[in-house]
């Protein structure tokens, strides 16, 4: 979204959230081969170094004073330029900040109650919101304009994601999971309903399976494209809030309720390792793009760890009150955070990291230039 162009239409937005329904979801299936249940054959390797030990010494970049009260969610832009944060309870309005300077770009007031989960495109189309509300807003990223207002599910909203082909949304909250089509801004189906109160959501790189976490601490695994359950794991014992995969695809990582963190092996569905430590529930959880560093946030601040050995990196505890909300940037060298004291803090490698960094892709752009 070019910053010149952010014209958020508020009236319109509160507007349709009070005046009624869209479409009935309808449930169908679609005719296709089913896939295997788990991936065979892990996705190439991330682009991005691990950051890992970089994150043992995190610099505060700069705090800002972001919201009335707490800060529920927050996200990068795919570019990285822009952060997008979500206020709580009576402050459910998304704020845009410039991510160089931490300036305000533009807010609007998104939900009634709280903006629960935010998500956004991986081609930048579309941002989408949720809240407690049970209202799922979206807007066209580029120009700003609102686009859609779907009122279909009909209790708290918890979770969204989206396809890394930008196609196919998932919502989830207390009353099920669906289905939304991007492109034709429709529903595609209900995917699954009451009995499955949903408090975390993740889709696989590929595409193709879906994972859910419940609030009796399942988690359960979707073929997205028929629908069809593929399993589940006997994750936790309290509600499952927080899921992720690494970008290869073969691990996926769960925060419950239970104050821990689990990393799973996703081609057997075996537990690799539990981490420790959090004193509260777990609020949130980020994996970093390198798809090794993990940070997850509870009441005793925010935590890094190495999800290869399980080792606790970091604890960040400079923060007034209970951390809420967790995100990395796409090149994983900033970390936002967010939390009860309404603040959100920006943090980075250390400098002498990234100047090196900087150095040494000068002197690959050099190579392939021939110099």
């Amino acid at each position: 979204m070019t910053k010149d162009r952010i014209i958020f239409p508020i009236l319109g937005v509160i507007a349709a959230t009070l005046t009624g329904a869209g479409e009935m979801a309808m449930s169908q299936s679609i005719p296709v081969p089913v896939p295997p249940n788990t991936p065979t054959q892990p996705l190439p390797p991330s682009n991005i170094p691990s950051f890992s030990n970089s994150w043992r010494n995190p610099e505060l970049l700069y705090t800002i004073d972001a919201h009335a009260t707490v800060v529920d969610s927050l996200l990068f832009s795919p570019d990285g330029a822009t952060l997008i944060s979500g206020g709580s309870y009576n402050d459910g309005k998304l704020k845009l900040w410039d991510v160089k300077t931490g300036r305000s770009i533009d807010k609007i007031r998104a939900q009634r109650v709280s903006v629960t989960q935010l998500a956004i495109a991986p081609d930048s189309s579309i941002l989408a919101s949720c809240g407690e509300d049970s209202a799922l807003n979206l807007w066209n990223w580029e120009t700003g304009e609102y686009t859609h207002l779907f009122l279909e599910h009909t209790s708290n909203l918890l979770a969204l994601a989206i396809t890394p082909d930008s196609r196919v949304l998932a919502s989830g909250g207390l009353d099920g999971i669906r289905l939304w089509d991007l492109k034709k801004q429709r529903p595609i189906y209900n995917l699954a309903r009451f009995d499955h109160q949903t408090y975390s959501l993740a889709i696989h790189p590929q595409g193709d399976i879906l994972a859910s976490g419940h609030k009796f601490g399942s988690i359960k695994l979707w073929n997205i494209k028929t629908g069809q359950s593929l399993g589940s794991i006997s994750a936790h014992n309290r509600p499952v809030d927080g899921l992720a995969f690494t970008p290869d695809g073969q691990t996926l990582v769960s925060g419950s309720y239970d104050r821990t963190i689990k990393i799973w092996n996703i081609r057997n569905r075996t537990l690799l390792r539990t981490l420790s430590g959090h004193t509260g529930r777990i609020w949130a959880i980020a994996m970093n793009p390198d798809g090794e560093t993990l940070a997850s946030a509870s009441r005793d601040g925010i935590r890094l760890w190495n999800i290869k050995t399980g080792e606790l990196l970091k604890l960040i505890t400079v923060a007034e009150d209970w951390a809420q909300s967790v995100a990395f940037s796409p090149d994983g060298k900033l970390l936002a955070t967010g939390g009860f004291d309404s603040n959100i803090r920006i943090w980075q490698v250390p400098s002498a990291v990234k100047e090196e960094s900087v150095v040494e892709t000068r002197e690959t752009q050099d190579t392939l230039a021939g110099k």
